[in-house]
């Protein structure tokens, strides 16, 4: 955006005239920043924002816990390879999964802060010469179709992201309770965690299931306690990233609503400069025939 506003006074003295001219510059330089920050979508920008941040955090987060999962099962519940190899492919295909919606919402988030900057300047120049087009507007109704059907998908990869999250509270919690000297413990061999009836690895799947001390291991294993937290993170991540997109969902439609009001004042300020020419040529014409209807009876 420039802005150009330049003021000579010959009949003043050539440094007074510098000066008044530099004061005019910094005023006009002023005025161009203030009208910058006017027309910058701030409710888009922290959408984005939170969007990033939350899709980072469920991304970076529920990639590294996979990786800690697989190393866990592997040494402590199912020592075969073959019981957990089809494990092993979908935690592959989740982490591939996860590459693909970081790349993904990177450039969708840069996509609606660019709609935003469109949108933003086209209600601020309302009254001016700036055109909205059907093609515009289109656009802008089919960002609003395509948030709230990645906001639905966000909800269900919410509750997804929940379930490890709830698998390792109950497995930290029996370790809490087993290590507690409140409870009355006769043989803490007893206490088991068996991940087999959570549908993880077969039931065929050796040991399958962890007792007494070896579960306490694994509960004070760096493994479990960061992959434990980083689940807890993603899943807060993708709480972020859905309510940034509800956040979308409502500027995008608000943003519908405005162009589609800027085009019909448009529509209506049309209307009203052709009125005084229709008006005119109209009464010319009415001048016309009752000149000619006078011509003929005369």
């Amino acid at each position: 955006m420039h802005c150009y506003c330049w003021h000579f006074t010959w009949q003043k003295p050539r440094k007074e005239a510098e000066h008044i001219k530099s004061d005019h510059r910094q005023i006009c330089c002023f005025e161009c920043c203030i009208k910058c920050l006017g027309g910058v979508p701030y409710a888009s920008l922290v959408a984005t924002i939170l969007c990033f941040c939350g899709v980072a955090l469920f991304c970076g987060c529920g990639h590294v816990a996979l990786t800690g999962t697989v190393t866990i099962l592997e040494t402590h519940f199912s020592k075969v390879t073959s019981d957990h190899a089809m494990l092993t492919n979908v935690i592959q295909l989740m982490q591939y999964v996860i590459y693909g919606i970081a790349s993904f919402f990177f450039l969708y988030g840069i996509i609606l802060l660019a709609e935003g900057f469109y949108t933003t300047s086209a209600v601020k120049e309302l009254h001016s010469e700036f055109k909205t087009t059907i093609c515009g507007r289109c656009i802008s109704g089919m960002f609003v179709f395509l948030t709230y059907i990645l906001g639905v998908a966000w909800l269900g990869v919410f509750g997804f992201s929940a379930v490890p999250v709830f698998l390792f509270y109950n497995m930290w919690s029996t370790c809490a309770t087993m290590r507690s000297p409140m409870a009355n413990i006769t043989n803490i061999d007893s206490i088991c965690v068996d991940v087999r009836q959570y549908g993880i690895i077969p039931w065929n799947a050796t040991p399958g299931k962890a007792c007494g001390s070896t579960l306490g291991d694994i509960c004070n294993s760096s493994e479990f306690y960061l992959s434990y937290h980083l689940y807890i993170v993603a899943c807060a991540g993708a709480g972020a990233t859905v309510i940034a997109l509800i956040h979308f969902l409502m500027i995008l439609s608000a943003n519908w609503a405005y162009l589609k009001d800027a085009s019909q004042m448009h529509a209506y300020q049309d209307i009203i400069k052709g009125m005084p020419q229709f008006l005119h040529i109209r009464i010319l014409s009415s001048h016309t025939q009752q000149s000619t209807h006078a011509n003929t009876h005369m």
